[in-house]
């Protein structure tokens, strides 16, 4: 959708980093405003996930049928923000309502759902001609289809958490525990690097062709090699839920922010060469980059207050969103000073420093609490 707008209202770099920024704060306002109220701990996070997906879906289907100038588009995408805040912390807490054993597996599955559907633009953009206002009406369709799937088929599972009430200090409370503290700084870490990777990967994969001459991702355009890498993180959850079960959740978030950030210094070495290299890195970042995030938040299922689990999740997700908007905003100017080879490298920080918060988080006796005792 970026090169298309691109393109349609003159856009430059700060306009293009605008329009996802201003996803990333409205989550960002959502997120705190539903800590603060302990929105998802008072009311059903199946009703605040139906409610927020139909007016997700509102959201984009009027920046694709009514928006031609980029003020309204900012104040869309941040309304499609705040409804992105009410249905994913809400849907992790409902799917750890089904699992005691296997959560970091099932959580894993959820987060891999997500990094798929934020891929499948990718795919409708690059295997059709559908202009970019057609692109969002499908996935505003998608939207609604999602909301009427909560209404008829999903319902909490058989290990609910306590009824809470509401308490502004629970907002907080996630940050004065040091076991929830450090799986938070982990996160955070990790978040530093994702939307940047999610955002700007296309464009690089895009000028790499150009600086070549030309090419294809083995028979594919950028786009639909973006999709490849982006939902290639599915079967990096899944795996990394299976890992986390299995072996434990600071095993597996040191082991994948390692390999992620590696990637996040290799990809910028592999512009303008041969493209198989670049997909193939851009496809192991797409699996490692992802690989971890469930686990930072099943560990805060496993590590806060039971009754509050749905607002610790909601203000651990406000904060590592913020940090995004940071990174996000950082990548164009660094392609324009260094070029792609290093645009991407100080990402590699975000991971580094993750690797250590959950390293510490290790050695305390907190985290026998997860996993069953797996650290």
């Amino acid at each position: 959708m970026l090169p298309a707008l691109s393109r349609e209202w003159s856009l430059g770099a700060g306009g293009r980093a605008g329009l996802t920024i201003a996803v990333q704060l409205g989550f960002i306002v959502g997120t705190l405003a539903m800590a603060v109220t302990n929105l998802p701990d008072v009311f059903p996070p199946r009703t605040v996930m139906i409610a927020s997906s139909l007016a997700g879906a509102a959201a984009t289907g009027a920046l694709a049928l009514a928006t031609h100038a980029i003020a309204p588009a900012l104040a869309l995408r941040f309304v499609t923000g705040l409804c992105m805040a009410g249905a994913y912390p809400p849907a992790m807490k409902l799917m750890a309502t089904w699992f005691r054993e296997g959560r970091g597996l099932a959580i894993g599955v959820l987060v891999g759902a997500l990094s798929v559907g934020s891929a499948a633009p990718h795919l409708i953009r690059g295997l059709t001609d559908r202009p970019w206002r057609g692109t969002l009406l499908a996935a505003s369709a998608l939207a609604v289809a999602a909301a009427a799937i909560l209404a008829l088929f999903v319902r909490e599972g058989p290990y609910p958490f306590p009824a809470a009430r509401f308490d502004l200090r629970m907002a907080g409370a996630v940050f004065r525990e040091r076991g929830p503290r450090l799986a938070c700084f982990g996160y955070f870490g990790h978040m530093w690097e994702l939307y940047a990777m999610w955002t700007w990967t296309a464009v690089f994969l895009a000028a790499s062709l150009e600086a070549r001459g030309g090419g294809a991702y083995a028979g594919m355009n950028a786009s639909v090699a973006m999709f490849v890498a982006m939902a290639a993180g599915g079967l990096g959850c899944w795996a990394g839920g299976l890992a986390s079960d299995r072996w434990g959740r600071t095993t597996l978030t040191i082991t994948a922010m390692t390999l992620s950030g590696l990637c996040a210094l290799a990809i910028g070495l592999t512009f303008g060469g041969p493209p198989w290299l670049t997909l193939a890195v851009a496809v192991a970042w797409g699996i490692t980059i992802v690989a971890d995030s469930p686990q930072f938040s099943t560990a805060i299922t496993e590590l806060s207050p039971p009754a509050y689990v749905g607002t610790a999740l909601t203000m651990q997700t406000a904060v590592g969103f913020a940090l995004t908007m940071i990174s996000i905003w950082l990548v164009p100017p660094l392609a324009d000073a260094l070029g792609w080879r290093w645009a991407f490298a100080p990402l590699a920080l975000g991971p580094a420093l993750g690797v250590v918060a959950m390293a510490r988080l290790r050695s305390l006796p907190e985290s026998t609490k997860m996993a069953g005792g797996r650290r």
